[in-house]
């Protein structure tokens, strides 16, 4: 046989997606991929009914439908404090998976160095692999998941011509502070480096917290691709719309990367999802307060089991702490649990590029009663899982 890649040889499957797998195999409460058991705004689907027989069904434009562009330009434009050209300044994707992707493709060359903090969603390291460049891993040390300035400076020391920054973050549900951004700014001024965000969590946040745009800080606008999806503010992730909002410079090149990875995003799912778009500030304040009651809800169900857990300021993810059962494996710690407690979780070693294997992360996306039913469930972990 003929070899194979090198830069694919160390790379495994997806464990959030081996897990929900895993859960499916043991009738698990599927609390490891991010996604929800309840159904879109009614305005979407409704929408999405009479597009099936008006259309649009063929190719929209490479980098999106105009309306699609318009709508999402006036939104960010809203919460972003910023002026975007539909035109120039945004490329539609297939999911922020793609967003990022092409994001790094865009900006980093073979042999580059790109910058990522440690918890990061698995992808990361994989679109810096992918592309040829190496990943440096700064640490961000709990319970507060903060950073050190000097560690993170050291990295763009090595080179780095690139950050990639999670806002809200995925797993550790950190979000940055506005002091915690200029620093990274300010580095990244000083180096004369990109900085990419993930910012599909945008719209999850819990009091006190607030989101800040990095490219709306001063003087970031130039050197940051802002990346997000509608996924999770519409509970829409089966519908892989994405999205890039840069410079003309920077969308000039990443639509063309766009147009060689995948052509175009589905255009009946950007008719459809325009109306989202157009949807007013009550609907994100009742998000916000709906995701706030979940988090809530489980976090008290997981202390009155005596269950040790982080506290997200954003998006809905909770990291358990599993130290106290023995396991060194935290893999096979989430595969017994699915198949003994039957909740479907996935291993904090896939997060983490240091050696942490006392962690495992859980989501709340779900319905109340899904919610309740895996506390219910959890009960019985202290007993049904010890070695």
């Amino acid at each position: 046989m003929k070899k194979l890649s090198a830069r694919t040889a160390e790379f495994t499957d997806s464990v959030i997606r081996r897990m929900t797998r895993i859960s499916m195999k043991y009738n698990a409460v599927n609390l490891s991929q991010g996604f929800p058991d309840f159904d879109p705004p009614r305005q979407l689907t409704d929408r999405l009914k009479e597009v099936a027989d008006e259309g649009p069904h063929q190719y929209a434009v490479t980098w999106g439908a105009q309306n699609f562009r318009e709508a999402l330009a006036a939104k960010q434009r809203h919460f972003m404090g910023m002026d975007i050209d539909p035109n120039t300044e945004i490329v539609v994707t297939c999911g922020s998976t793609e967003a990022m992707m092409a994001a790094m493709m865009t900006v980093t060359d073979p042999g580059d160095k790109v910058i990522v903090f440690s918890p990061f969603y698995e992808n990361y390291g994989a679109d810096t692999i992918l592309c040829g460049a190496e990943p440096i891993y700064v640490p961000l040390t709990p319970p507060e998941f903060s950073f050190d300035p000097e560690q993170l400076e050291d990295a763009f020391r090595r080179g780095a011509t690139a950050l990639v920054l999670c806002n809200p973050s995925n797993p550790c549900g950190k979000v940055f502070t506005r002091d915690e951004l200029s620093v990274i700014a300010g580095l990244a001024e000083k180096y004369d480096a990109w900085v990419i965000t993930d910012e599909v969590y945008e719209h999850i946040l819990y009091a006190p917290g607030t989101h800040v745009y990095f490219a709306a800080l001063p003087g970031m606008r130039e050197r940051t691709i802002s990346c997000s999806s509608l996924s999770k503010t519409y509970s829409i992730t089966g519908w892989r719309l994405g999205y890039i909002i840069a410079s003309p410079a920077v969308i000039d090149r990443a639509r063309k990367v766009h147009d060689f990875l995948t052509v175009g995003a589905a255009a009946p799912l950007m008719e459809a999802a325009v109306v989202g778009l157009k949807m007013k500030d009550d609907y994100y304040a009742a998000l916000q307060a709906s995701y706030t009651r979940k988090r809530d809800l489980f976090i008290r169900g997981l202390d009155d089991l005596n269950i040790p857990h982080t506290v997200p300021q954003g998006a809905y993810y909770i990291l358990l702490d599993i130290s106290e059962y023995g396991y060194e494996d935290d893999l096979l710690f989430c595969e017994h649990l699915a198949e003994r407690v039957g909740v479907g979780a996935v291993p904090g070693s896939s997060f983490f590029r240091e050696p942490v294997n006392h962690l495992i992360r859980l989501h709340f996306a779900k319905q109340e009663s899904t919610l309740n039913e895996a506390l219910n469930r959890l009960a019985g972990m202290k007993v049904k899982m010890r070695r």
